[in-house]
């Protein structure tokens, strides 16, 4: 296979000619001889660019912060500037994060895809996880300073294990540690983009938090956008872009859209998970001081995986739920319109039980290791959660002793009576 040689932090590479891929600026190129380095190479390489990235060389966000070895980079950062032989300015190098270890956050929203991707994982649960940590790492770069600015589902990646990666570092807002020099976010993807991204401002913690928002959203609901549909004064075809702008989302106002059948509705978010979505597309949308932050959604998501907070739904142990809901919002969808959300179709689901429906058992969130808290435990498909701490009263200490005093009793009456 040909190659490019390049100088990359001062040493010679040689980039394969196949890109892994290709946008309006760039294209990503793997670099001869290893598995873990792709170089980013400019359509249009220019001195602003350069000094961009040389300032961002001389930060370290989220060095601080321990975490769990196995878990990868939280940001795809830069580690070294590329040049041509000529000494001509090209691009950057940063670690590589594709398939099948690592996938486009967008893939979670169809479900052939995720049972492809994540065939063990791919249930409420997991997503559920996802959020957190999406909601984490935005708030920790707000903490550090630093805007994601273009904040979408084709920019992020997760591992096996639910960990997020932010791939176009490139794009991020930040000030120059020492002069003060400040490098705003300019770059947006417009499904994501609040209404004053829209307008051409540059990238800010508020427009953040709408992206997070519309993340969340999507992830929960299996893929469905707040702001997609058909208003009903509309003939034309309308973007989700205009629907942001015209303030038009289905979670706030149903009634100015089309509903299309089989929609999930909203009230699968945990409540108060689905009050911040209701204020960020609703007051929060123009009112950016009434936009919940990543903090706010970090706090919701919590609440929303504590111990009894989900449920498994006995006819379909691929169903997860939010406690709050008295029946199971996927199995209801699945009867309504045959499709299910979370089950290849050939997946046909388990007949009730005769006899006192059983009672699903609560799921408490993943232990927290080294300052991360991972994605919700996935369970085989097929097979109902035990809680995960294991600490089940029945079967730890009730149960036996029943066992124990009927064995006695039986012993005593035989004695006593020559049964």
């Amino acid at each position: 296979m040909t190659g490019r040689r390049v100088l990359l932090d001062g040493r010679p590479v040689v980039l394969l000619e196949q890109a892994l891929g290709s946008g309006l600026e760039a294209a990503v190129h793997p670099v001869e001889g290893t598995d873990d380095l792709v170089v980013k190479v400019y359509h249009q390489p220019d001195a602003a660019r350069e000094h961009r990235l040389r300032r961002m060389l001389a930060l370290n966000p989220l060095a601080g912060r321990p975490v769990d070895g196995g878990q990868p980079p939280e940001l795809a950062w830069p580690v070294g500037l590329a040049y041509g032989t000529d000494g001509g300015f090209l691009g950057y190098g940063m670690g590589r994060f594709a398939g099948p270890e690592h996938v486009q956050l967008m893939a979670l929203f169809n479900r052939e895809q995720r049972l492809r991707r994540f065939p063990a994982e791919a249930d409420w649960r997991f997503l559920l996880g996802i959020c957190w940590n999406l909601a984490f790492m935005t708030a920790r770069l707000h903490h550090e300073g630093l805007i994601i600015g273009d904040f979408s589902a084709k920019n992020v990646v997760v591992d096996q294990r639910g960990f997020a990666t932010f791939l176009d570092c490139d794009s991020i807002g930040f000030a120059a540690p020492g002069t003060g020099e400040t490098f705003p976010a300019t770059l947006h993807t417009p499904d994501y983009a609040a209404p004053e991204r829209l307008r051409g401002e540059p990238g800010s913690v508020p427009s953040d938090d709408f992206a997070l928002a519309v993340l969340v959203y999507q992830l929960l609901t299996a893929g469905y956008h707040p702001f997609g549909g058909v208003p009903r004064d509309s003939e034309d075809d309308v973007q989700i872009s205009d629907n942001i702008t015209a303030s038009r989302s289905f979670v706030v106002r149903p009634e100015a859209m089309i509903i299309p059948r089989g929609l999930v509705d909203p009230a699968v978010l945990p409540p108060a998970v689905l009050a911040l979505a209701r204020q960020a597309f609703g007051s929060g949308l123009l009112d950016t001081a009434q936009r919940p932050s990543s903090q706010q959604w970090l706090a919701a998501l919590e609440e929303s995986r504590a111990e009894g907070a989900i449920t498994i739904c006995p006819r379909r142990p691929r169903h997860a739920h939010g406690a709050h809901l008295a029946r199971c919002p996927w199995c209801d969808r699945a009867d309504e319109t045959g499709h299910d959300a979370f089950n290849a179709p050939e997946q046909t689901p388990q007949p009730p039980p005769t006899g006192s429906p059983p009672v699903p058992e609560p799921l408490s969130p993943g232990p927290v290791i080294h300052g991360v808290t991972p994605p919700l435990p996935a369970h085989p498909p097929g097979q109902q959660a035990a809680p995960s701490d294991g600490n089940d009263p029945w079967s730890d200490w009730i149960k036996p002793l029943l066992i124990g005093a009927g064995v006695v009793l039986f012993f005593l009456l035989r004695f006593h009576w020559g049964v």
